[in-house]
């Protein structure tokens, strides 16, 4: 397998299906959200988007299998190769016409990320990774951020919609984290929010609630870059587990700081 053609053919793929959406942004209407619970938004958005990268990918290698977001196509087994897509990240932000959203694109074996795109499709930014050749933005290698200090970091984070039973122990962390660090944001996009992490903008991201789709682009791009990666019992069922904690050197202090009350 080639994945160095894979990948280039994976950007292509994330650049058309983010010019999809953002052409549709243009003329989107808020009476097309569809509700896949109280608060977890869809639109017919994600699912055209959802419809044409699988189309693309079909075209790129008709035996891997698929692990999709909006269940456009059956899903392959999680211990095969596969490719794990978000069409669109950040859906409640494009509903609103916030500009913050992305395609996520990512080829797995089992566990194991093997080439990861994230899109960024308000800037137009291509954050990509292959296993074992580094992570970019466009043309670009990126690392994650050389601080070393967890008083000094900046973590990025995403709000749960559904487990609210955890909820307490999600804000004594935050409590936690906002009085001993350089504060924390929550922008609504996990595949930006990990690219940003390997490109050195936050020193690190958690979250929990997440799904294979929400992540699996950007571990490799974390990765790749230098950084660290693990759930939040700081083992390496994140992938599928649901909770991760990725980051820099200050990676190790911030799975400390959770664990005290997860």
């Amino acid at each position: 397998m080639d994945l160095k053609l894979i990948v280039e053919q994976v950007k292509q793929i994330a650049q058309e299906a983010g010019e999809f959406i953002a052409g549709e942004a243009l003329k989107f209407q808020t009476n097309a959200i569809e509700y896949k619970d109280v608060n977890n938004v869809v639109s017919y958005v994600d699912k055209e988007a959802e419809n044409l990268i699988v189309r693309r990918l079909k075209a790129v290698d008709p035996s891997i299998g698929f692990i999709t977001e909006e269940g456009t196509v059956a899903t392959g087994d999680q211990n095969g190769l596969n490719w794990i897509i978000d069409p669109l990240d950040g859906t409640a932000n494009f509903v609103h016409g916030l500009p913050h959203y992305s395609v996520s694109l990512a080829l797995a074996q089992g566990k194991e990320v093997l080439v990861g795109v994230v899109y960024n499709i308000c800037s137009k930014d291509t954050f990509w990774a292959i296993k074992g050749g580094g992570a970019f933005r466009n043309q670009t290698p990126i690392k994650v951020s050389a601080n070393d200090s967890f008083g000094q970091s900046l973590f990025a984070t995403g709000f749960p919609y559904y487990k609210f039973e955890e909820m307490e122990k999600y804000i004594q962390i935050l409590e936690s984290l906002m009085q001993k660090t350089h504060g924390l944001r929550r922008f609504g996009s996990a595949a930006l929010d990990l690219a940003y992490v390997a490109a050195g903008m936050y020193d690190g991201f958690f979250e929990y609630n997440l799904n294979s789709w929400d992540m699996a682009a950007g571990v490799l791009l974390v990765t790749e870059a230098g950084g660290k990666v693990t759930d939040f019992s700081g083992g390496e069922n994140y992938l599928f587990g649901g909770d991760i904690i990725a980051g820099s050197a200050v990676q190790t202090e911030l799975l400390a700081e959770i664990k005290r009350f997860w």
